[in-house]
């Protein structure tokens, strides 16, 4: 039988696009950035990397990043060391190991849990159940499909009407799979627990909670490429993908982002270019009663404020820190995990362009926060998975101080 040339290229494309990305022998390296000549080394790497990757962003001088050395750059960086005298550690000899050991731990079961990281359809499939378990309380949310066509679902908890609301934003970034599995924790324990504390804020306050809000970025980390971490639009002839925290409409492109296509902070082509932001945004500006916006990122241990852009205060700066101070002092309270809270462009750097920023600018949704979960660089975003639920319990700790601290302000 003969097979057509266009077969046997659709066939060689398929095959290529399954074929998971590795990463042996591939080093992590913490990097110190101690002069503005070495930060404007990084920086010119992460434009033009060449198989370098930054887990981190190199955007301050007295920070430390995180960067991804491939063996065919081991020279290379060995020049750069000595010429710039930069002052590394490393992390890893092998990030695959790292890999296969966060797959290993991971104890799977038959029922969704947090044990282990899910994908897209079985965290879908989740929610799902939850619509069918809970009628009344639970309904299902879809603002639309991804890039690639997968829908960007969610759910609405709520027990009674007249309630404000509080959304939670998952996964917008990939490879920071704990987001995900943090969010859908706290969702589960909103409809679960007995705590009164938990059962206060579950039935006092209305949840939009969207576990993944990158799909086909989420997927590909899964099926190709585990530090992936952006969309899967096409940028350019040669590259995919815009970051979608730096593609909101409000102030974008106004520092911490890149034009460059293949730069993992690449902002897009304009703001809302990527129809995932855009369908998510149009959706958020139709809820008048939101109090609270929380997204989750990883890592660092942070509680970040708006803005991005700029270290200029917001309207509610002395509230929001002194709520948010309270939040992450609980916090540690658990199992000892530390956070600093602070401006984002003040406490982590200047970055233009992302959700928390368009939520408190656009709609002055009055209380706007962004956790950078575990860890501090250990583990980075490849956070073994028996740390999922200590994870999402400290934080739960949290958000029930952020939302009864946000009461006696009068914010909700």
């Amino acid at each position: 039988m003969k097979i057509s040339l266009v077969c046997l290229v659709l066939a060689l494309v398929g095959a290529a696009v399954a074929e998971k990305a590795r990463y042996d022998n591939y080093r992590l390296y913490q990097v110190r950035i101690a002069t503005e000549s070495q930060l404007q080394l990084l920086q010119a790497i992460e434009q033009y990397p060449d198989g370098y990757r930054f887990w981190s962003e190199p955007v301050k001088v007295g920070t430390e990043v995180l960067l991804v050395v491939p063996p065919h750059q081991r020279g290379h960086f060995a020049e750069l060391r000595a010429k710039h005298g930069l002052r590394v550690r490393l992390q890893s000899e092998n990030l695959q190991q790292l890999f296969d050991d966060e797959a290993r731990r991971g104890v799977r079961k038959d029922t969704f849990g947090w044990t282990a990281y899910y994908r897209t359809d079985e965290i879908n499939n989740w929610l799902d159940g939850l619509v069918a378990s809970y009628p009344g309380v639970v309904t299902p949310l879809n603002v639309g499909n991804s890039y690639e066509g997968r829908p960007i679902k969610g759910v609405k908890v709520s027990y009674k009407a007249g309630n404000k609301a509080v959304f939670l934003e998952g996964l917008i970034h990939a490879r920071e799979w704990v987001s995900g599995a943090t969010v859908t924790w706290v969702l589960n324990e909103l409809l679960t627990s007995s705590d009164p504390k938990v059962r206060q804020i579950a039935e006092n306050f209305d949840w939009y909670v969207f576990p993944v809000t990158n799909p086909d970025g989420y997927e590909y980390t899964h099926t190709t490429d585990r530090q992936w971490r952006k969309t899967r639009s096409v940028a350019s002839s040669l590259c995919r993908g815009a970051d979608p925290n730096r593609n909101w409409g409000y102030n974008f492109m106004q520092g911490g982002a890149s034009s460059v296509p293949c730069s993992d902070t690449f902002a897009g082509a304009s703001a809302f270019s990527e129809v995932e932001t855009r369908q998510l945004s149009d959706y958020i500006a139709t809820l008048d009663n939101m109090s609270t916006y929380l997204a989750f990122h990883a890592y660092s241990q942070l509680l970040l404020i708006p803005y991005g852009h700029t270290t200029a205060r917001l309207d509610n700066y002395d509230e929001t820190m002194a709520i948010g101070t309270k939040a992450i002092n609980k916090l540690s309270e658990r199992f000892g995990t530390t956070y600093r809270i602070g401006n984002i462009a003040e406490a982590i750097y200047v970055a233009s362009g992302g959700s928390i920023d368009w939520v408190k600018g656009v709609l002055r949704t009055p209380l706007v926060y962004a956790y950078e979960l575990r860890d501090l660089g250990r583990f980075g975003f490849v956070l073994p998975p028996d740390q999922i639920i200590p994870t999402a319990q400290e934080t739960l700790d949290s958000i029930i101080v952020i939302l009864e601290e946000g009461a006696v302000y009068g914010y909700h």
